[in-house]
Formats: structure tokens, sequence, C-alpha cells
């Protein structure tokens, strides 16, 4: 019976181990994971969102290195998964929002921002995993457009930008969860000449998070291997067999032999003879 309780133990935990070393297989190891590099992976259909980072903004300026344009406070995105495949291959998803708040313009002859929109959403994103490279492309509505409306002494203008390149560069960061896009030119197609005739944008979403399973996103260049935890063998504790103690025999205590107390022999004493007394001869 006890070893037949011990092989059901050994291969209950053998097919325990088994069952957690697919699972840790089965959910991580693709581009995207949730909470940690090699966590569990982002499913297709998760929405992962962001905002600018803490302290930062997003920036169109007229140069790479000028302080001229326009200035945005607040900028947030949100984008679906399309497809996570294991790392190092190349994630996809699609931007189906993005804003952009709290604006304001110093170029000469403003007065103030109405608006900054992003046009002809939804666009196609693909994140390198092996380089953490991001690439934005235009979707089926058209190209990617950006329309700024600005408030001048001279009326309201709006302008229509595009990028030079007609895609839009970033790189992920793992270290503090985010996409940064530096210096991406857009050439304006239609507007005032109040307008700026280049635009260089710069924004830095942080933290990049799966809104769907609650966690930062990370982006895994290698996929991890699955670390099977040993699971140790249910050791066959011996019983010791339980050890005759052996009861000493009982020792016999020599009950010395009575001693016979000789009783001396009773001494006859010698009654003497009574003697005889000689009567005085009678006097006559």
């Amino acid at each position: 019976m006890r070893k037949s309780l011990y092989l059901a133990t050994v291969a209950g935990g053998a097919l325990c181990a088994t069952l957690l070393a697919t699972a840790a297989f089965a959910d991580t190891g693709a581009v995207f994971t949730v909470g940690g590099a090699g966590g569990p992976n982002a499913a297709v259909g998760d929405t992962v969102a962001a905002s600018l980072a803490t302290g930062t903004t997003a920036t169109f300026y007229s140069t790479a290195t000028g302080t001229s344009g326009v200035t945005c406070t607040a900028s947030s995105f949100s984008s679906t998964v399309t497809a996570n495949p294991p790392a190092p291959g190349v994630a996809t998803q699609t931007i189906d929002a993005q804003t952009f708040s709290g604006c304001s313009s110093n170029i000469i002859g403003t007065l103030g921002v109405r608006s900054v929109t992003l046009n002809n959403l939804a666009y196609k994103v693909a994140v390198d995993g092996a380089t953490g490279a991001v690439s934005v492309a235009p979707g089926s509505a058209g190209p990617i457009q950006s329309t700024v409306v600005i408030t001048t002494l001279l009326g309201v203008i709006t302008c229509v930008y595009q990028p030079v390149a007609g895609s839009l560069t970033g790189a992920t960061d793992n270290a503090t969860n985010s996409i940064k896009f530096t210096n991406q030119q857009f050439n304006k197609i239609s507007g005032s000449s109040l307008c700026l005739s280049s635009a260089f944008w710069t924004a830095r979403y942080s933290p990049v998070t799966d809104t769907t399973q609650g966690g930062p996103i990370f982006v895994n260049a290698v996929a991890p291997e699955p670390t099977e935890t040993a699971t140790p063998e249910p050791t066959d504790t011996a019983t010791p067999e339980p050890t005759d103690t052996a009861t000493p025999e009982p020792t016999e205590t020599a009950t010395p032999e009575p001693t016979e107390t000789v009783t001396p022999e009773p001494t006859e004493t010698v009654t003497p003879e009574p003697t005889e007394t000689t009567a005085a001869p009678a006097t006559v």
C-alpha cells in the first residue's frame, strides 16, 4: 500500500512539472510581453495605450534644433495588437486614436492653437523585437497627416502637414517602457504663409501599457528559454523497523538457605543425691 501511494505521488509530481513547463512555454516568448521581459504574452486584440512621459511635451518646431513652433503639454495614443510572433520577430499594431491638447504657439503673428489633429487613422505600426525600432506607416484611409488650426492676428488659419518620408520612425526603451519619436520631419502641403513650411515632431510616450491585461509592455529581442523548475522527487522516508528491546531476563536472587540454629541440648543438672544425716544416738 505504501509503495502504491509513493508511485502515485511521483507520477502526480511529474505530471504537474510537465504541465507547468508547457504553460510557461506557451505563454511567454513573444515580442510583446506584459509586466516584464519574458512575462505573459500580449494577446492579439489587446489594447495598448500611453500618454506623454511625465514632465515632457510634444513639440512641432520649425527646425530640428530650434524652439520656435507649436508645443503641446498633453498627448496620448491608443492602439490594438494585430500580431505578436515569437521574439525576435516583428510585432504589429494599429494606431486607432492619437490626440494632442494644451497646445500653444510662439510663432510671430500667432495668438494661439485651436487644435492639432491626426487624419486618416488607423495607421499601421511595426515593432522589431531584435532592435526595438518602431515604424509607423499609413493605413488604408490615406497618408499620415496632421492638421494644425492656429489663431493669428489675421484670423484662423489651417496648416496641413505630411511626413517627408511618408512614414515615421521611433524607438522603444524597456527601461522606461517608452516609445520615443525624435525630429520626425513633416512638410506643409497646404495652408497660409503664416504656417511653418516644415515642422519637426518630437514626443516620448511612457509608460506604454497593455490596458487589457493591466501591465507595462516590454519588447523582447530574444525568446526566453522555458525554465523547468525541477520538482524534487518525493523521498521514500524509510520507517525504521521497530527494534526489539531485549527485556532482561529476571535475575534469580539466591535466597540464602535458612541456617539451622543449633539449639543447644539442655544440660542435665545433676541433682545431688540427698545426704543421709546420721541421727545422734539416743540418750538413755
